[in-house]
């Protein structure tokens, strides 16, 4: 019974694609069939749907369903252009969400794409961890080297100093209005519930600064904190001239010890499987 539900699955293993960008799709046109819908035109009302759906949930159609034309051979080497729309793995699941009910096959791709799209979502989860575990740890080292550069260019309060980094990085935010966004306890570290991109941003800020420390050789505690803040608010600029999320703006994360025991459980069943 699980082979033969495996075997039926694996139509829609068939018709996936892989672009130029290594990235997978199905054709509309391809799943459309496999659906059994005798007209593309009624397989387009489904699409339609899925489409309303996919903005409802917040998400960019043009990430998910990414129309073009085909040359298709229609007899006696002549060639015809035909519209088609190249589905991403989450435009398919929708899909299956509002195809016709009624069908085995629809029931099967719910089944295919529900699967893939969990198994997505924890290969996501731990690429995340391990950037994150990563990072944390990079943001760590560096914060102890500009806390060297900072003391010799003559900055007594540090925290101060580093308040004057995050006002720069953050829209003027301190470290306790952003621990208090972030719903941080006083014996916690924002840091610590940072995600990678937000950790990234801040290892920029304190890498730069640290480098602008010395290569300017400067001196006093009041310029150090005036160099602190304008390299974070370029750091907040050029992410903003970008079309990034600014970093106040970032969702925040689990904390840091969580992703750790996640990826030391992966570690323990990649050994058991081993």
């Amino acid at each position: 019974m699980i082979s033969n539900i495996k075997t039926n699955l694996s139509i829609f293993e068939s018709i996936k694609k892989i672009n130029n960008y290594q990235q997978e799709y199905w054709s509309a046109r391809s799943l459309s069939k496999v659906l059994d819908y005798s007209e593309y035109r009624n397989f387009k009302k489904v699409i339609n749907l899925s489409q309303v759906s996919c903005e409802n949930s917040g998400e960019s159609l043009i990430n998910h369903f990414v129309e073009v034309n085909n040359m298709v051979e229609i007899g006696s080497n002549t060639l015809r252009e035909v519209k088609d729309i190249h589905l991403s793995r989450y435009a398919c699941y929708l899909i299956m969400q509002n195809a016709d009910p009624s069908k085995e096959v629809v029931a099967l791709g719910q089944t295919y794409f529900a699967i893939q799209a969990r198994r997505q979502e924890l290969q996501d989860q731990s690429s995340e961890d391990r950037k994150r575990v990563f990072l944390r740890d990079e943001v760590s080292s560096q914060n102890k080297h500009l806390a060297h550069s900072a003391a010799r260019a003559g900055v007594k309060n540090y925290g101060m100093f580093t308040n004057y980094g995050y006002m720069g990085l953050y829209g003027v935010l301190k470290s306790q209005d952003i621990a208090k966004n972030k719903k941080v306890r006083k014996s916690q570290s924002i840091l610590d519930h940072m995600g990678s991109e937000e950790l990234a941003a801040n290892l920029f800020r304190a890498t730069q600064t640290d480098a602008k420390l010395k290569r300017d050789n400067i001196h006093g505690e009041a310029t150090a904190n005036d160099k602190h803040f304008k390299v974070g608010k370029k750091v907040h600029k050029t992410i903003k001239e970008l079309g990034g999320t600014m970093p106040e703006k970032l969702p925040v994360a689990d904390r840091i010890g969580r992703a750790k025991r996640r990826l030391e459980k992966e570690e323990i069943k990649g050994i058991i499987k081993e």
